[in-house]
């Protein structure tokens, strides 16, 4: 089997199409996530604890050149390593966020799943014509 066959027919199976899709709209549905968190919530929170924007929380692990504005962009563009943890924060955020809205949605799927009835019990069969004659023998050998 040559290997364009084997990749055609790993590639058409149901999983893998499953998969594709379910990492295009993940993609996208993180997109979404990540503007409610900078967007909308973050503001929010920053707001609260005094105006704080976490994404430009950084500390400076190094000298910045002469003349390099102290922002996060500018001493990234110039070389200066930096310990981002604002950026963490952002992020941390966002993770949290979003596994909570998928924990939300797959609760609410399994849910709205109906149970398979469960098959009412079935009724006594009579025993089978060989059963009772052997029944029968039993019974008159206890004699």
């Amino acid at each position: 089997m040559s290997m364009m066959t084997e990749f055609k027919e790993f590639a058409v199976k149901g999983n893998v199409m499953d998969l594709a899709v379910g990492v295009i709209i993940g993609g996208a549905f993180g997109k979404i996530v990540d503007s409610v968190v900078s967007d909308l919530i973050m503001p929010i929170v920053g707001a609260i604890f005094g105006k704080l924007d976490f994404s430009s929380l950084f500390v400076a692990l190094a000298q910045a050149p002469e003349g390099t504005a102290r922002t996060l962009d500018a001493l990234k563009k110039a070389g200066v390593p930096v310990f981002a943890y604002g950026n963490f924060i952002t992020v941390a955020v966002n993770f949290a966020i979003l596994a909570f809205i998928i924990f939300i949605m797959v609760k609410q799927i399994n849910r709205l799943k109906k149970e398979a009835p469960t098959p009412p019990p079935a009724a006594p069969t009579a025993p089978a014509e060989d059963v009772l004659l052997l029944r029968e023998i039993r019974d008159s050998l206890k004699k």
